[in-house]
């Protein structure tokens, strides 16, 4: 089963630009565990993962009555941001659950891919 991992940041850390060399350094690191992780945990691959600009780089695009309107920043006006997400199989959410405590402590959404067929 897939489940997208969705990364929420409040505001509480420190913007990229402003850690220090070790402070981006320990956060990347739990990254790589987290990778590790994932390869050495039987029946999970991450199938893909990034890190996402700040909700100010985002576009949001709205339909109302047929129209298209087009504006600059996050979807909402909100203290969390969506900071950055990974795309798993995993053989069930017991199994994401365990793997994402070697994550950073952001606050994450996991929600199952629901299969077409």
């Amino acid at each position: 089963m897939k489940y997208l991992v969705l990364l929420m940041g409040d505001g509480a850390e420190a913007p990229w630009a402003s850690m220090t060399a070790d402070d981006q350094a320990e956060l990347m690191a739990k990254f790589e565990a987290f990778d590790e992780a994932c390869e050495a945990r039987e029946g999970v691959r991450i199938l893909t993962g990034e890190a996402l600009g700040d909700g100010e780089s985002a576009t949001t695009v709205r339909y109302a009555g047929g129209v298209r309107t087009d504006t600059d920043g996050p979807y909402a006006e909100a203290v969390e941001g969506l900071g950055g997400f990974y795309l798993l199989e995993a053989p069930d959410l017991d199994a994401v659950l365990d793997l994402v405590q070697v994550l950073p402590r952001y606050d994450l959404q996991i929600s199952p891919v629901v299969d077409p067929v």
